[in-house]
C-alpha cells in the first residue's frame, strides 16, 4: 500500500487516559477500561476501507438502508433508486472511498414538531451517504463492539 493511500486511510485515535465523565477504576468506578493497551485494541486499521468495500458488507449495508427506508436527501434520490445508481457509479465511488477522496453531500435540514411544542431539527443525508455510513458502521462495529464495557448499552445492537 502506498504511503499516500495509507495516510488517507481511516485512522482511529483513542485516548488512553481516563479523562471521560465516568470515574476511572482507580477512583472507585465500577467499570474497568476495556482497551488498556494498544495490544487490546482491534487489529490494524490499514485495510479498513477494503473491508468496507467488500461485496458481502455492501450487500448487508444496502439491505439495511432499504429496510430503514427514509426520505430522500438534497439530491432527491429515493431508496428504491439506489441499487440502479450503485450499478452504474460503484467503480467511481469505490475508488473515492479507497483513495480517501469520497466526500459526503450536504445534509437536508428538516424540522418536525415536537410532542410538547416546538420544533425538532433533523439532518437527512442522501441515500448514497446513508449507504456508505452503514457500510462503514458495520465494519467498525464488528471490530470495536467487543472492546466496549458489558455495562454499555447506548446505540449498540441487541443491547
Amino acid at each position: 500500500m502506498s504511503d499516500k493511500r495509507r495516510n488517507n486511510q481511516l485512522e482511529l485515535a483513542f485516548m488512553t487516559e481516563g479523562r471521560g465523565e465516568a470515574p476511572s477504576p482507580v477512583d472507585g468506578g465500577t467499570e474497568s477500561r476495556a482497551a488498556k493497551h494498544a495490544s487490546d485494541s482491534p487489529a490494524s486499521t490499514e485495510h479498513l476501507m477494503e473491508e468496507v468495500c467488500q461485496r458481502e458488507n455492501l450487500k448487508k449495508a444496502l439491505q439495511r438502508v432499504r429496510q430503514n427506508k427514509g426520505s430522500p436527501g438534497l439530491d432527491g434520490m429515493t431508496v428504491s433508486e439506489l441499487p440502479d445508481y450503485l450499478s452504474e457509479h460503484w467503480p467511481t465511488i469505490r475508488d473515492q472511498l479507497l483513495s480517501g477522496t469520497y466526500r459526503p453531500q450536504p445534509v437536508k435540514r428538516v424540522e418536525i414538531p415536537k410532542p410538547g411544542g416546538g420544533m425538532r431539527k433533523l439532518g437527512i443525508p442522501t441515500v448514497l451517504d446513508r449507504f456508505v455510513q452503514q457500510a462503514v458502521l458495520q465494519v467498525l462495529q464488528d471490530r470495536w463492539d467487543a472492546t466496549f464495557s458489558e455495562h454499555s448499552y447506548g446505540f449498540r445492537p441487541n443491547r
